[in-house]
């Protein structure tokens, strides 16, 4: 056997799998008795409008086959949504069932015409909602279409659903990639995700980076959370060779998630301070290029890595109270574009892996006090 025979045998030895359909009316069962879980904080994250919602419903009632849902087995034995989450939330939605995060029974979905049924416009699903309704023989029928499940056992080892969930929902996803990184932490540490969350709308943080409302929906200021956490005081040496520096903030945030070491409280208090240094000695312009004695130009994540991650890394030694503090970090800000280290590092063509190895420990150096 070749090497590869060995890994791919021993790695198969990790995943442990069922499949088996499974009509919509049992899906129902198991999800009323709390044998189903959806994860219903994701909600906030994928977003679904009405035409799609009833077009799946659509796709249901014609008897269009809908791809996998992927479920893992917990210890507890509940079975919980790897993939599907929006596809099942729309069904209890529509049958009046679906739970929101606070566990409140929400309002039942309305739906609109569609292609090919332009009647389901404004139809519900029973007499208990609206006088628009489905027949009792179209809501048999539609309890009675299959869905195909396929299950991880909990046999498998304990990160496969996370790894799963990560693959199925960032090839050809819509989702960004903080937002695939929010679903992932929710399974594995929510509260670490509510932490991340409260964070990102610190009034200091949000002073520093004037971002778009289109980086906001895609959840960048989260990430931007999460990239001075996992760079701060990282060891540089992790960082070269081809780094891929999504991949690298995944695995980061899978890391401090399981870390029962790490003090979010502590993390929180450096943060704070960092940005709050950082909104008191330059605001708005914390990030931005000083040419000709003036700040130009939107947020540069170049910067961010020297002067964010820079103040992050000393931040112990600064004292907010201090002018000399604040002036260090306008002095290195205004004078960072005549650095040579810089200049040749943070082009727009510079990739992670051969920027971060040298501009890192450059804002180290240059914000020690």
């Amino acid at each position: 056997m070749t090497n590869l025979d060995v890994q791919v045998e021993e790695k198969r030895k990790d995943i442990h799998t069922d499949a088996y359909p499974m009509s919509i009316g049992e899906v129902i069962n198991l999800y009323v008795d709390g044998d189903l879980d959806i994860h219903p904080e994701f909600q906030r994250i994928y977003r679904w409008n009405q035409g799609q919602k009833s077009r799946l419903i659509e796709s249901i009632m014609l008897g269009i086959p809908l791809p996998s849902f992927f479920v893992a087995q917990r210890e507890d034995g509940v079975w919980d949504v790897v993939d599907g989450l929006q596809r099942l939330s729309t069904i209890f939605s529509f049958l009046g069932i679906y739970r929101n995060e606070d566990g409140d029974v929400e309002a039942p979905l309305k739906l609109s015409g569609t292609e090919y049924l332009p009647e389901l416009d404004g139809k519900y699903w029973s007499e208990d909602f609206n006088e628009n309704h489905l027949s009792k023989e179209l809501q048999r029928a539609f309890k009675r279409e299959k869905i195909d499940l396929k299950i991880i056992k909990k046999e498998s080892d304990e990160h496969t659903k996370y790894e799963l969930f990560q693959r199925l929902n960032t090839f050809g996803s819509s989702l960004s990639d903080q937002e695939v990184r929010n679903c992932l932490l929710i399974m594995i540490n929510k509260p670490m995700y509510t932490w991340l969350c409260e964070l990102s709308v610190n009034e200091h943080f949000s002073s520093v980076f004037p971002l778009t409302a289109k980086q906001i929906d895609e959840q960048y200021h989260v990430e931007l959370v999460l990239r001075f956490l996992a760079l701060k005081d990282v060891d540089v040496e992790r960082l070269r060779g081809g780094l891929d520096i999504g991949e690298f903030l995944t695995k980061r945030l899978k890391e401090l998630a399981a870390d029962t070491t790490f003090d979010m409280v502590i993390e929180a208090q450096r943060l704070i301070k960092t940005f709050k240094i950082l909104d008191n000695s330059l605001g708005e312009n914390s990030f931005k290029k000083y040419q000709n004695g003036r700040y130009l130009g939107a947020f540069s994540l170049s910067i961010f890595e020297v002067i964010g991650l820079g103040v992050g890394y000393n931040i112990n030694s600064y004292d907010e109270s201090n002018p000399a503090h604040l002036a260090k970090i306008r002095e290195v800000s205004e004078q960072l574009l005549s650095n040579p280290e810089f200049v040749r590092n943070s082009g727009s063509g510079a990739r992670a892996s051969t920027r971060l190895p040298h501009i890192l420990p450059l804002g180290r150096e240059a914000l020690a006090v």
